[in-house]
């Protein structure tokens, strides 16, 4: 390796050769030295370098980028005639120095020196490494070196390792009897790091063992306001302990220089950590027995088993892992070891790993003297102790994978509890987590908790307002907790004044609080919060103005306005934090105290104008491609004119009709959700527009209920547009969905205004399309007459105007009319002339109706297997459609051909099928006609 080389990092960055500082101006020059001088004699990856230099968001061309960067820093480097420092390999980079040529591990190596001295016995030389160790320290580590990364993932461990090497080197002092010496630098201690409980023992004792008794019971004083103010936690047992020893003079505080551990032969405590149960736990069964599983497993597993309870805030997993833990107490015969890391904690300071390594330490009966300073140390120290022994460690509310590693035992036996607001994934992934991912309460669940809180006299009588009480607080258990309670204390009140309350939404999260931060469910989602990045924040609050229930990738693009791969990392991280969920892959979603939060903020932070913004640039996402998956699903159907998305609005228009229609079963719902907001906003053209664009897949998937609250929302939004021809659209296609749902005279109200306009506009092709709805309206009424005279209408115009196709779909119209007619040979011919014009267009939509029909014009005309023939085409093609009430219409029509032909097994196939489909799609009517006719057919195979 090369020779003469320093490299200091613990505190500015100076490079040194043969005692000579080598300048290094250009910063990443200094952050490429930092990174290969903490790994000093190890090779750093490339992928390594381009994070820490770039902060995990590389440019283009990064890799280029940094070998450039290597190369000039090699020129830097390029001093006395011994190999290179800076060396390539096929992992990386090097640095090409002994690790103790750096400070920071020279560091690290006197402390272990010290340690190692201390445990012999020669506490004068570990206080004399320590010290050697301190002092190279020149002030805070890589102070000029600009990586955020580096700065996040090192910096912390380092402070905390210095803190560590100064609290043993005091403790030695205090066994050494330089106790009045110390005071002095452990009130400075005190008050530059006051959560620290092992420093305030520290001053206790050397204020004690210096005379000043009143002084020691004050410092504890002052300990014990300190931790109540910024953690809400009294003092924890080890300084309560050194407290009483000093009220009592005890003489085991006298000066007894160091110890190496508990006595010989003398039994380790039992710690027995875990809160209070919550008397108000309920439901859970499902978790229970998966951790109930998992502890049989720990039992058989050679390595250690850790369970991660995730979940969003106010969903209950503390409160899981304590129920298990005190039901299962039992299994535990060593104990139950608890810490509260405060990763998402009011005072954003998460607890150090190291410091509950100590306290845990502690509760094992370690005494103080004997924890090492080294961090590494005390970590090996505490796993020693977990070794052999069935203990139960939870590990509560932590921030993330890395603040766990330290707690984690070292072998088998002990059982794991992780709860976390984030998914754990580099737990799981490196240390063989398994998550556990609560939900919300089920209703059952819910409406047991406040039977549990309220009573069931109280909730049976007011079981509406108390299902509205659930509902309003998403069945999460901190909300339901809270409305609960706020009930319970007016016994006299209706639970439908709490539930008036909770009716705004606007008003609802001022409503859940109890004036204790721990129970504000405003203020406990805003822990979570308050730890995204700003364009994971962002992502957050827009996602409240998300129309619909849930959003897959690109409609969330739409709503923040960025790219798909920054709104996907975004969406990962609220992901990772449980603020939203992935309930099916690629599509996100939140509970509505979550959306209700988040719409506060949005409205807090980014103002009116940008949610407004953010939801027309949804709303339009989903008109254009609602609009192209419709020209897909119906062919003949000119698309109407689109204003261009608004910017920001990325594109995936579906290619086939079979995408459309599976796009359109996606995001149904959210649809229909764009259309209701499109409506509130006054966006007219828009509800206009998206009732256009459902309209062939609604039809297709026999949504008649929604199919008619479209239309009427289109009809209503028509009359404040220009074009006459919106208002005939809409007239005609709400008329063909009232005579869908049997209301015939409402039909035939809005299909004669439709008809009107149209005559009065002397639009041909309108007035074509509504003679032919109309037709259809009549002949759903059985009136077969009155339905010929408008299809003669419709067929004389269409064929005026050119149009093949509609003139073919009259004809089967007018061939089935015939039909239920008796006229079965006209009927035949006019459904033959339609067939013959579709096949030299196929198009599967309109084919398969003449096809059904030639099916039925055989069929009662004695051709019962030609008929089969006809309905089995007919059936290829609306069941690849997806058109399903239709396909119920073919397999009931093709079940009488089967049954007549005495095919009764696949008679009974098709009508159970039909059966199915009719109630799936609530033709209640039609469901048990075939099930009538199913009847029949067992009678007769019976007789």
């Amino acid at each position: 390796m090369a020779e003469g080389w320093r490299f200091r990092l613990l505190g500015p960055l100076e490079v040194r050769y043969a005692g000579v500082s080598i300048p290094v101006a250009a910063a990443k020059q200094r952050v490429l030295i930092a990174v290969l001088a903490l790994a000093a004699g190890e090779p750093v990856t490339v992928e390594r370098l381009i994070a820490c230099l770039w902060n995990d968001v590389p440019p283009s061309g990064a890799r280029n980028t940094l070998q450039n960067h290597v190369l000039r820093l090699r020129r830097t480097l390029a001093v006395g005639t011994g190999p290179g420092v800076l060396v390539s390999s096929s992992a990386g980079y090097r640095l090409n120095v002994d690790p103790d040529l750096v400070d920071v591990h020279c560091f690290r190596s006197l402390v272990r020196s010290a340690r190692s001295n201390t445990t012999a016995g020669e506490a004068e030389a570990g206080v004399a490494l320590l010290d050697e160790a301190l002092r190279l320290w020149r002030g805070e580590p890589l102070a000029d070196v600009p990586s955020d990364l580096l700065h996040r993932e090192t910096v912390p461990a380092l402070a905390e390792a210095r803190l560590a090497a100064r609290e043993q080197r005091i403790a030695l002092d205090l066994d050494l009897g330089r106790h009045r010496e110390r005071v002095g630098e452990l009130v400075e201690l005190t008050n530059e790091h006051p959560l620290q409980e092992r420093l305030w023992a520290q001053l206790m004792l050397a204020l004690y063992r210096s005379g000043r008794t009143a002084e020691a019971l004050d410092a504890y004083r002052r300990a014990g306001q300190v931790l109540a103010e910024e953690l809400g936690v009294d003092p924890g047992p080890e300084l309560h302990a050194l407290h009483q020893a000093v009220l009592a003079n005890d003489p085991t505080l006298a000066i007894a220089g160091p110890a190496s551990g508990p006595t010989a032969g003398q039994s380790p405590p039992v710690p027995r950590q875990l809160p209070p149960l919550s008397m108000h736990f309920v439901g859970r069964a499902a978790q229970v027995r998966d951790l109930d599983a998992r502890w049989e497993a720990s039992n058989a597993a050679p390595l250690m088993v850790i369970s991660a309870i995730g979940g969003t805030a106010g969903i209950g997993k503390t409160a899981l892992a304590l129920h298990w833990g005190h039901a299962r107490a039992d299994r535990f015969p060593d104990g139950q070891l608890y810490v509260n890391l405060r990763g998402f904690d009011p005072a954003g300071i998460p607890l150090p790993p190291m410091t509950a390594v100590r306290g845990f330490l502690t509760a094992l009966g370690v005494p103080m003297q004997s924890v090492p300073a080294d961090p590494d140390d005390q970590v090996a120290l505490y796993r020693s102790h977990l070794a052999g022994r069935r203990i139960l460690v939870v590990l509560d509310n932590a921030r993330d994978a890395e603040q766990v590693r330290p707690l984690l035992p070292g072998a088998p036996g002990c059982l794991v509890l992780v709860t976390s607001r984030d998914q754990m994934a580099g737990l799981v992934a490196l240390d063989g987590a398994v998550p556990l991912t609560l939900d919300v309460l089920t209703y059952d669940e819910a409406f047991g908790l406040l039977v549990r809180r309220l009573g069931q006299d109280r909730v049976t009588r007011e079981r509406a307002e108390a299902d509205e009480l659930i509902e309003a607080c998403a069945r999460l258990p901190l909300a339901v907790n809270i409305a609960a309670a706020r009930a319970a204390l007016h016994p006299d009140r209706p639970l439908a004044a709490f539930v008036g309350e909770l009716r705004d939404a606007h008003r609802r999260l001022d409503v859940l609080t109890t004036g204790d931060a721990a129970a504000d469910v405003r203020v406990v989602f805003s822990w979570s919060y308050r730890t995204l990045s700003p364009e994971a924040a962002r992502v957050f609050r827009l996602m409240g103005a998300n129309p619909g229930p849930d959003v897959s990738l690109l409609p969330a693009a739409g709503l923040t306005g960025q790219d798909p791969g920054t709104t996907r990392r975004a969406l990962d991280e609220l992901t990772r934090a449980h603020l939203i969920s992935e309930h099916t892959p690629g599509r996100y979603t939140m509970h509505d105290l979550l959306r209700t939060y988040a719409a506060d903020q949005a409205s807090a932070q980014d103002g009116a104008a940008e949610e407004e913004a953010a939801l027309r640039r949804v709303v339009d996402f989903y008109v254009h491609t609602a609009c192209r998956a419709e020209c897909l699903l119906n062919t003949n159907r000119a698309p109407i004119p689109l204003a261009p998305p608004a910017p920001g609005v990325h594109l995936e228009p579906p290619t086939d009709a079979r995408t459309a229609m599976a796009w359109h079963d996606a995001e149904y719902t959210n649809l229909l959700a764009a259309q209701e907001a499109a409506v509130t906003h006054g966006w007219h053209l828009t509800v206009w527009q998206l009732a256009w664009s459902l309209n062939s897949a609604q039809f297709r998937r026999g949504n008649r209920a929604e199919r008619l609250a479209v239309w009427q929302a289109a009809l209503e939004a028509s009359t404040h547009l220009p074009d006459p021809g919106s208002r005939m659209h809409a007239h005609r296609l709400l008329g063909g969905v009232y005579a869908d749902l049997g209301r015939h005279n409402e039909a035939l109200v809005h299909l004669r205004q439709s008809l009107a306009l149209a005559e009065e506009h002397q639009n041909l092709e309108q007035q074509a399309e509504t003679h032919r709805v109309l037709a259809r309206a009549w002949r759903l009424h059985q009136d077969y007459r009155h339905a010929l005279v408008h299809s003669k209408h419709s067929l004389e115009l269409h064929r005026a105007l050119g149009q093949p196709v509609a003139e073919a779909m009259v004809l089967n119209q007018i061939g089935w009319q015939l039909a239920q007619l008796g006229e079965f040979e006209a009927a035949r011919a006019n459904c033959e002339a339609a067939l013959a014009i579709q096949r030299l267009q196929p198009d599967p939509a309109r084919m398969a109706p003449t096809l059904d029909s030639l099916g039925y014009i055989l069929h009662h005309s004695g051709r019962h297997q030609e008929a089969v023939e006809y309905y089995e085409e007919a059936l290829a093609l609306v069941t690849d459609l997806g058109h399903l009430s239709y396909t119920a219409d073919v397999l009931d029509n093709l079940g009488h051909s089967r049954a007549a032909l005495e095919e009764h097994e696949q008679a009974r196939t098709v009508w159970r099928r039909a059966t199915e489909l009719y109630w799936q799609h609530g033709y209640e009517e039609a469901a048990e006609r075939v099930q009538r006719q199913l009847d029949a057919l067992e009678g007769r195979e019976a007789r």
